[in-house]
């Protein structure tokens, strides 16, 4: 057995990625992989994702030039969650233009509570896409 086939993928052949920082521990991303995208990022040790929306492989930054460099490549417990620990070339993972995609913190514990923004746009997405 080898050990793309210890990874548990749902029914439609997808599993949860998550892209952290590798030096800083800060979640950027979570995008989905396929056996295919996997096997390519452990190979290139460069960031491949599964695309649902446009149902192909995903290159990060194969548009906006903000590439993935893989360090680590982990999966958790039950074998259905898979950990990138990543440097984020080029300091945007989100295609908002910022850092992370988590960028929006929730302020408050009721019923008025509302979604803060937290981080500012690094690079306008008007530029990342073509």
């Amino acid at each position: 057995m080898s050990w793309l086939d210890e990874v548990k993928f749902d029914e439609a052949g997808l599993i949860p990625a998550i892209a952290q920082d590798w030096k800083t521990g800060r979640i950027l991303m979570v995008a989905w992989m396929n056996r295919e995208s996997l096997h390519e990022t452990v190979a290139t040790r460069k960031g491949v994702y599964w695309s649902r929306s446009r149902q192909k492989l995903w290159r990060k930054g194969e548009e906006s030039g903000n590439t993935q460099q893989v360090h680590e490549v982990r999966i958790d417990c039950d074998a259905d969650v898979v950990l990138l620990k990543i440097e984020q070339n080029g300091g945007v993972a989100c295609h908002t233009g910022r850092e992370s995609c988590f960028f929006r913190l929730l302020n408050g514990n009721d019923d008025r509570a509302q979604w803060e923004i937290t981080d500012e746009v690094l690079q306008d997405p008007e530029h990342m896409y073509k």
